[in-house]
């Protein structure tokens, strides 16, 4: 049994969004992303700041913790539903 658990495939990814231009760098997706999707960019946007990269998205559940977070509005996520032939 064990090993059909192993097998199962997953029916939902996670996908981040960043509109890094409304981003003012407080880092607050990235510390509270549970998995480490994300992390800072080394460019700046337009303001100056550093805005968050969804760096690893095999590590992303979608929990939106990202967006609820973010004081800007500057991330969102979400999950979206894998189709049958991936």
């Amino acid at each position: 049994m064990a090993t059909a658990e192993k097998t199962k495939k997953k029916k939902f990814r996670g996908v981040v969004h960043v509109l890094p231009e409304r981003c003012k760098g407080c880092r607050f997706c990235v510390e509270f992303c549970p998995t480490g999707a994300i992390t800072m960019s080394d460019g700046f946007n337009s303001r100056g700041f550093h805005y968050p990269e969804f760096t690893y998205p095999e590590k992303c559940t979608g929990c939106e913790l990202c967006g609820m977070y973010c004081p800007d509005f500057a991330i969102y996520g979400y999950r979206e539903k894998i189709g049958e032939g991936e």
